[in-house]
């Protein structure tokens, strides 16, 4: 059964991280990197659990994947959070074992707006750290067949 890993950077992001860590119940570890906040984003990462690490000067967001104790890494974003049919995907998910050669999957976003939620393409966002390695902020986007059902929330609200 693999295991996962969330992985989330934050700075400055105390009123929306824990939105975002309550919905990583599918995920064996919580990883938060923290670059400098000025306000309660450790206290809540502590409070929820999490591991917490500060940022490095000069070390790119990807790199922070050698932290994690799995090799499977879910990244998120602090102002995001997983919808309750993409928790229900990633706990069927981890009751199968992944091919050897799957690099990643795929999850559907959707957005708040002013006048509602949209659809927005789908981005990569669970990934085999074994088999993909990336520099920015998150996975690099590469159309890989599989694709999780549900989708990540992103707010723009608290």
């Amino acid at each position: 059964m693999p295991k996962i890993t969330a992985l989330l950077h934050t700075h400055n992001d105390a009123l929306r991280l824990g939105r975002a860590l309550d919905s990583l119940r599918p995920c064996d570890e919580v990883l938060v990197i923290d670059d400098c906040s000025e306000d309660d984003s450790s206290r809540v990462a502590r409070e929820h659990g999490a591991t917490l690490k500060s940022a490095i000067p000069g070390v790119t967001f990807g790199a922070y994947a050698t932290e994690a104790s799995h090799d499977w890494i879910l990244c998120l974003r602090p102002n995001e959070a997983l919808s309750d049919d993409l928790e229900a995907a990633l706990f069927d998910w981890k009751n199968q074992e992944p091919a050897a050669d799957v690099a990643g999957y795929r999850v559907p976003i959707r957005e708040q707006k002013e006048n509602g939620w949209q659809s927005c393409p789908p981005e990569t966002r669970l990934i085999n750290r074994k088999l993909v390695n990336w520099i920015g902020e998150m996975p690099p986007d590469q159309p890989y067949e599989m694709k999780l059902s549900g989708a990540v929330l992103r707010f723009h609200q608290p």
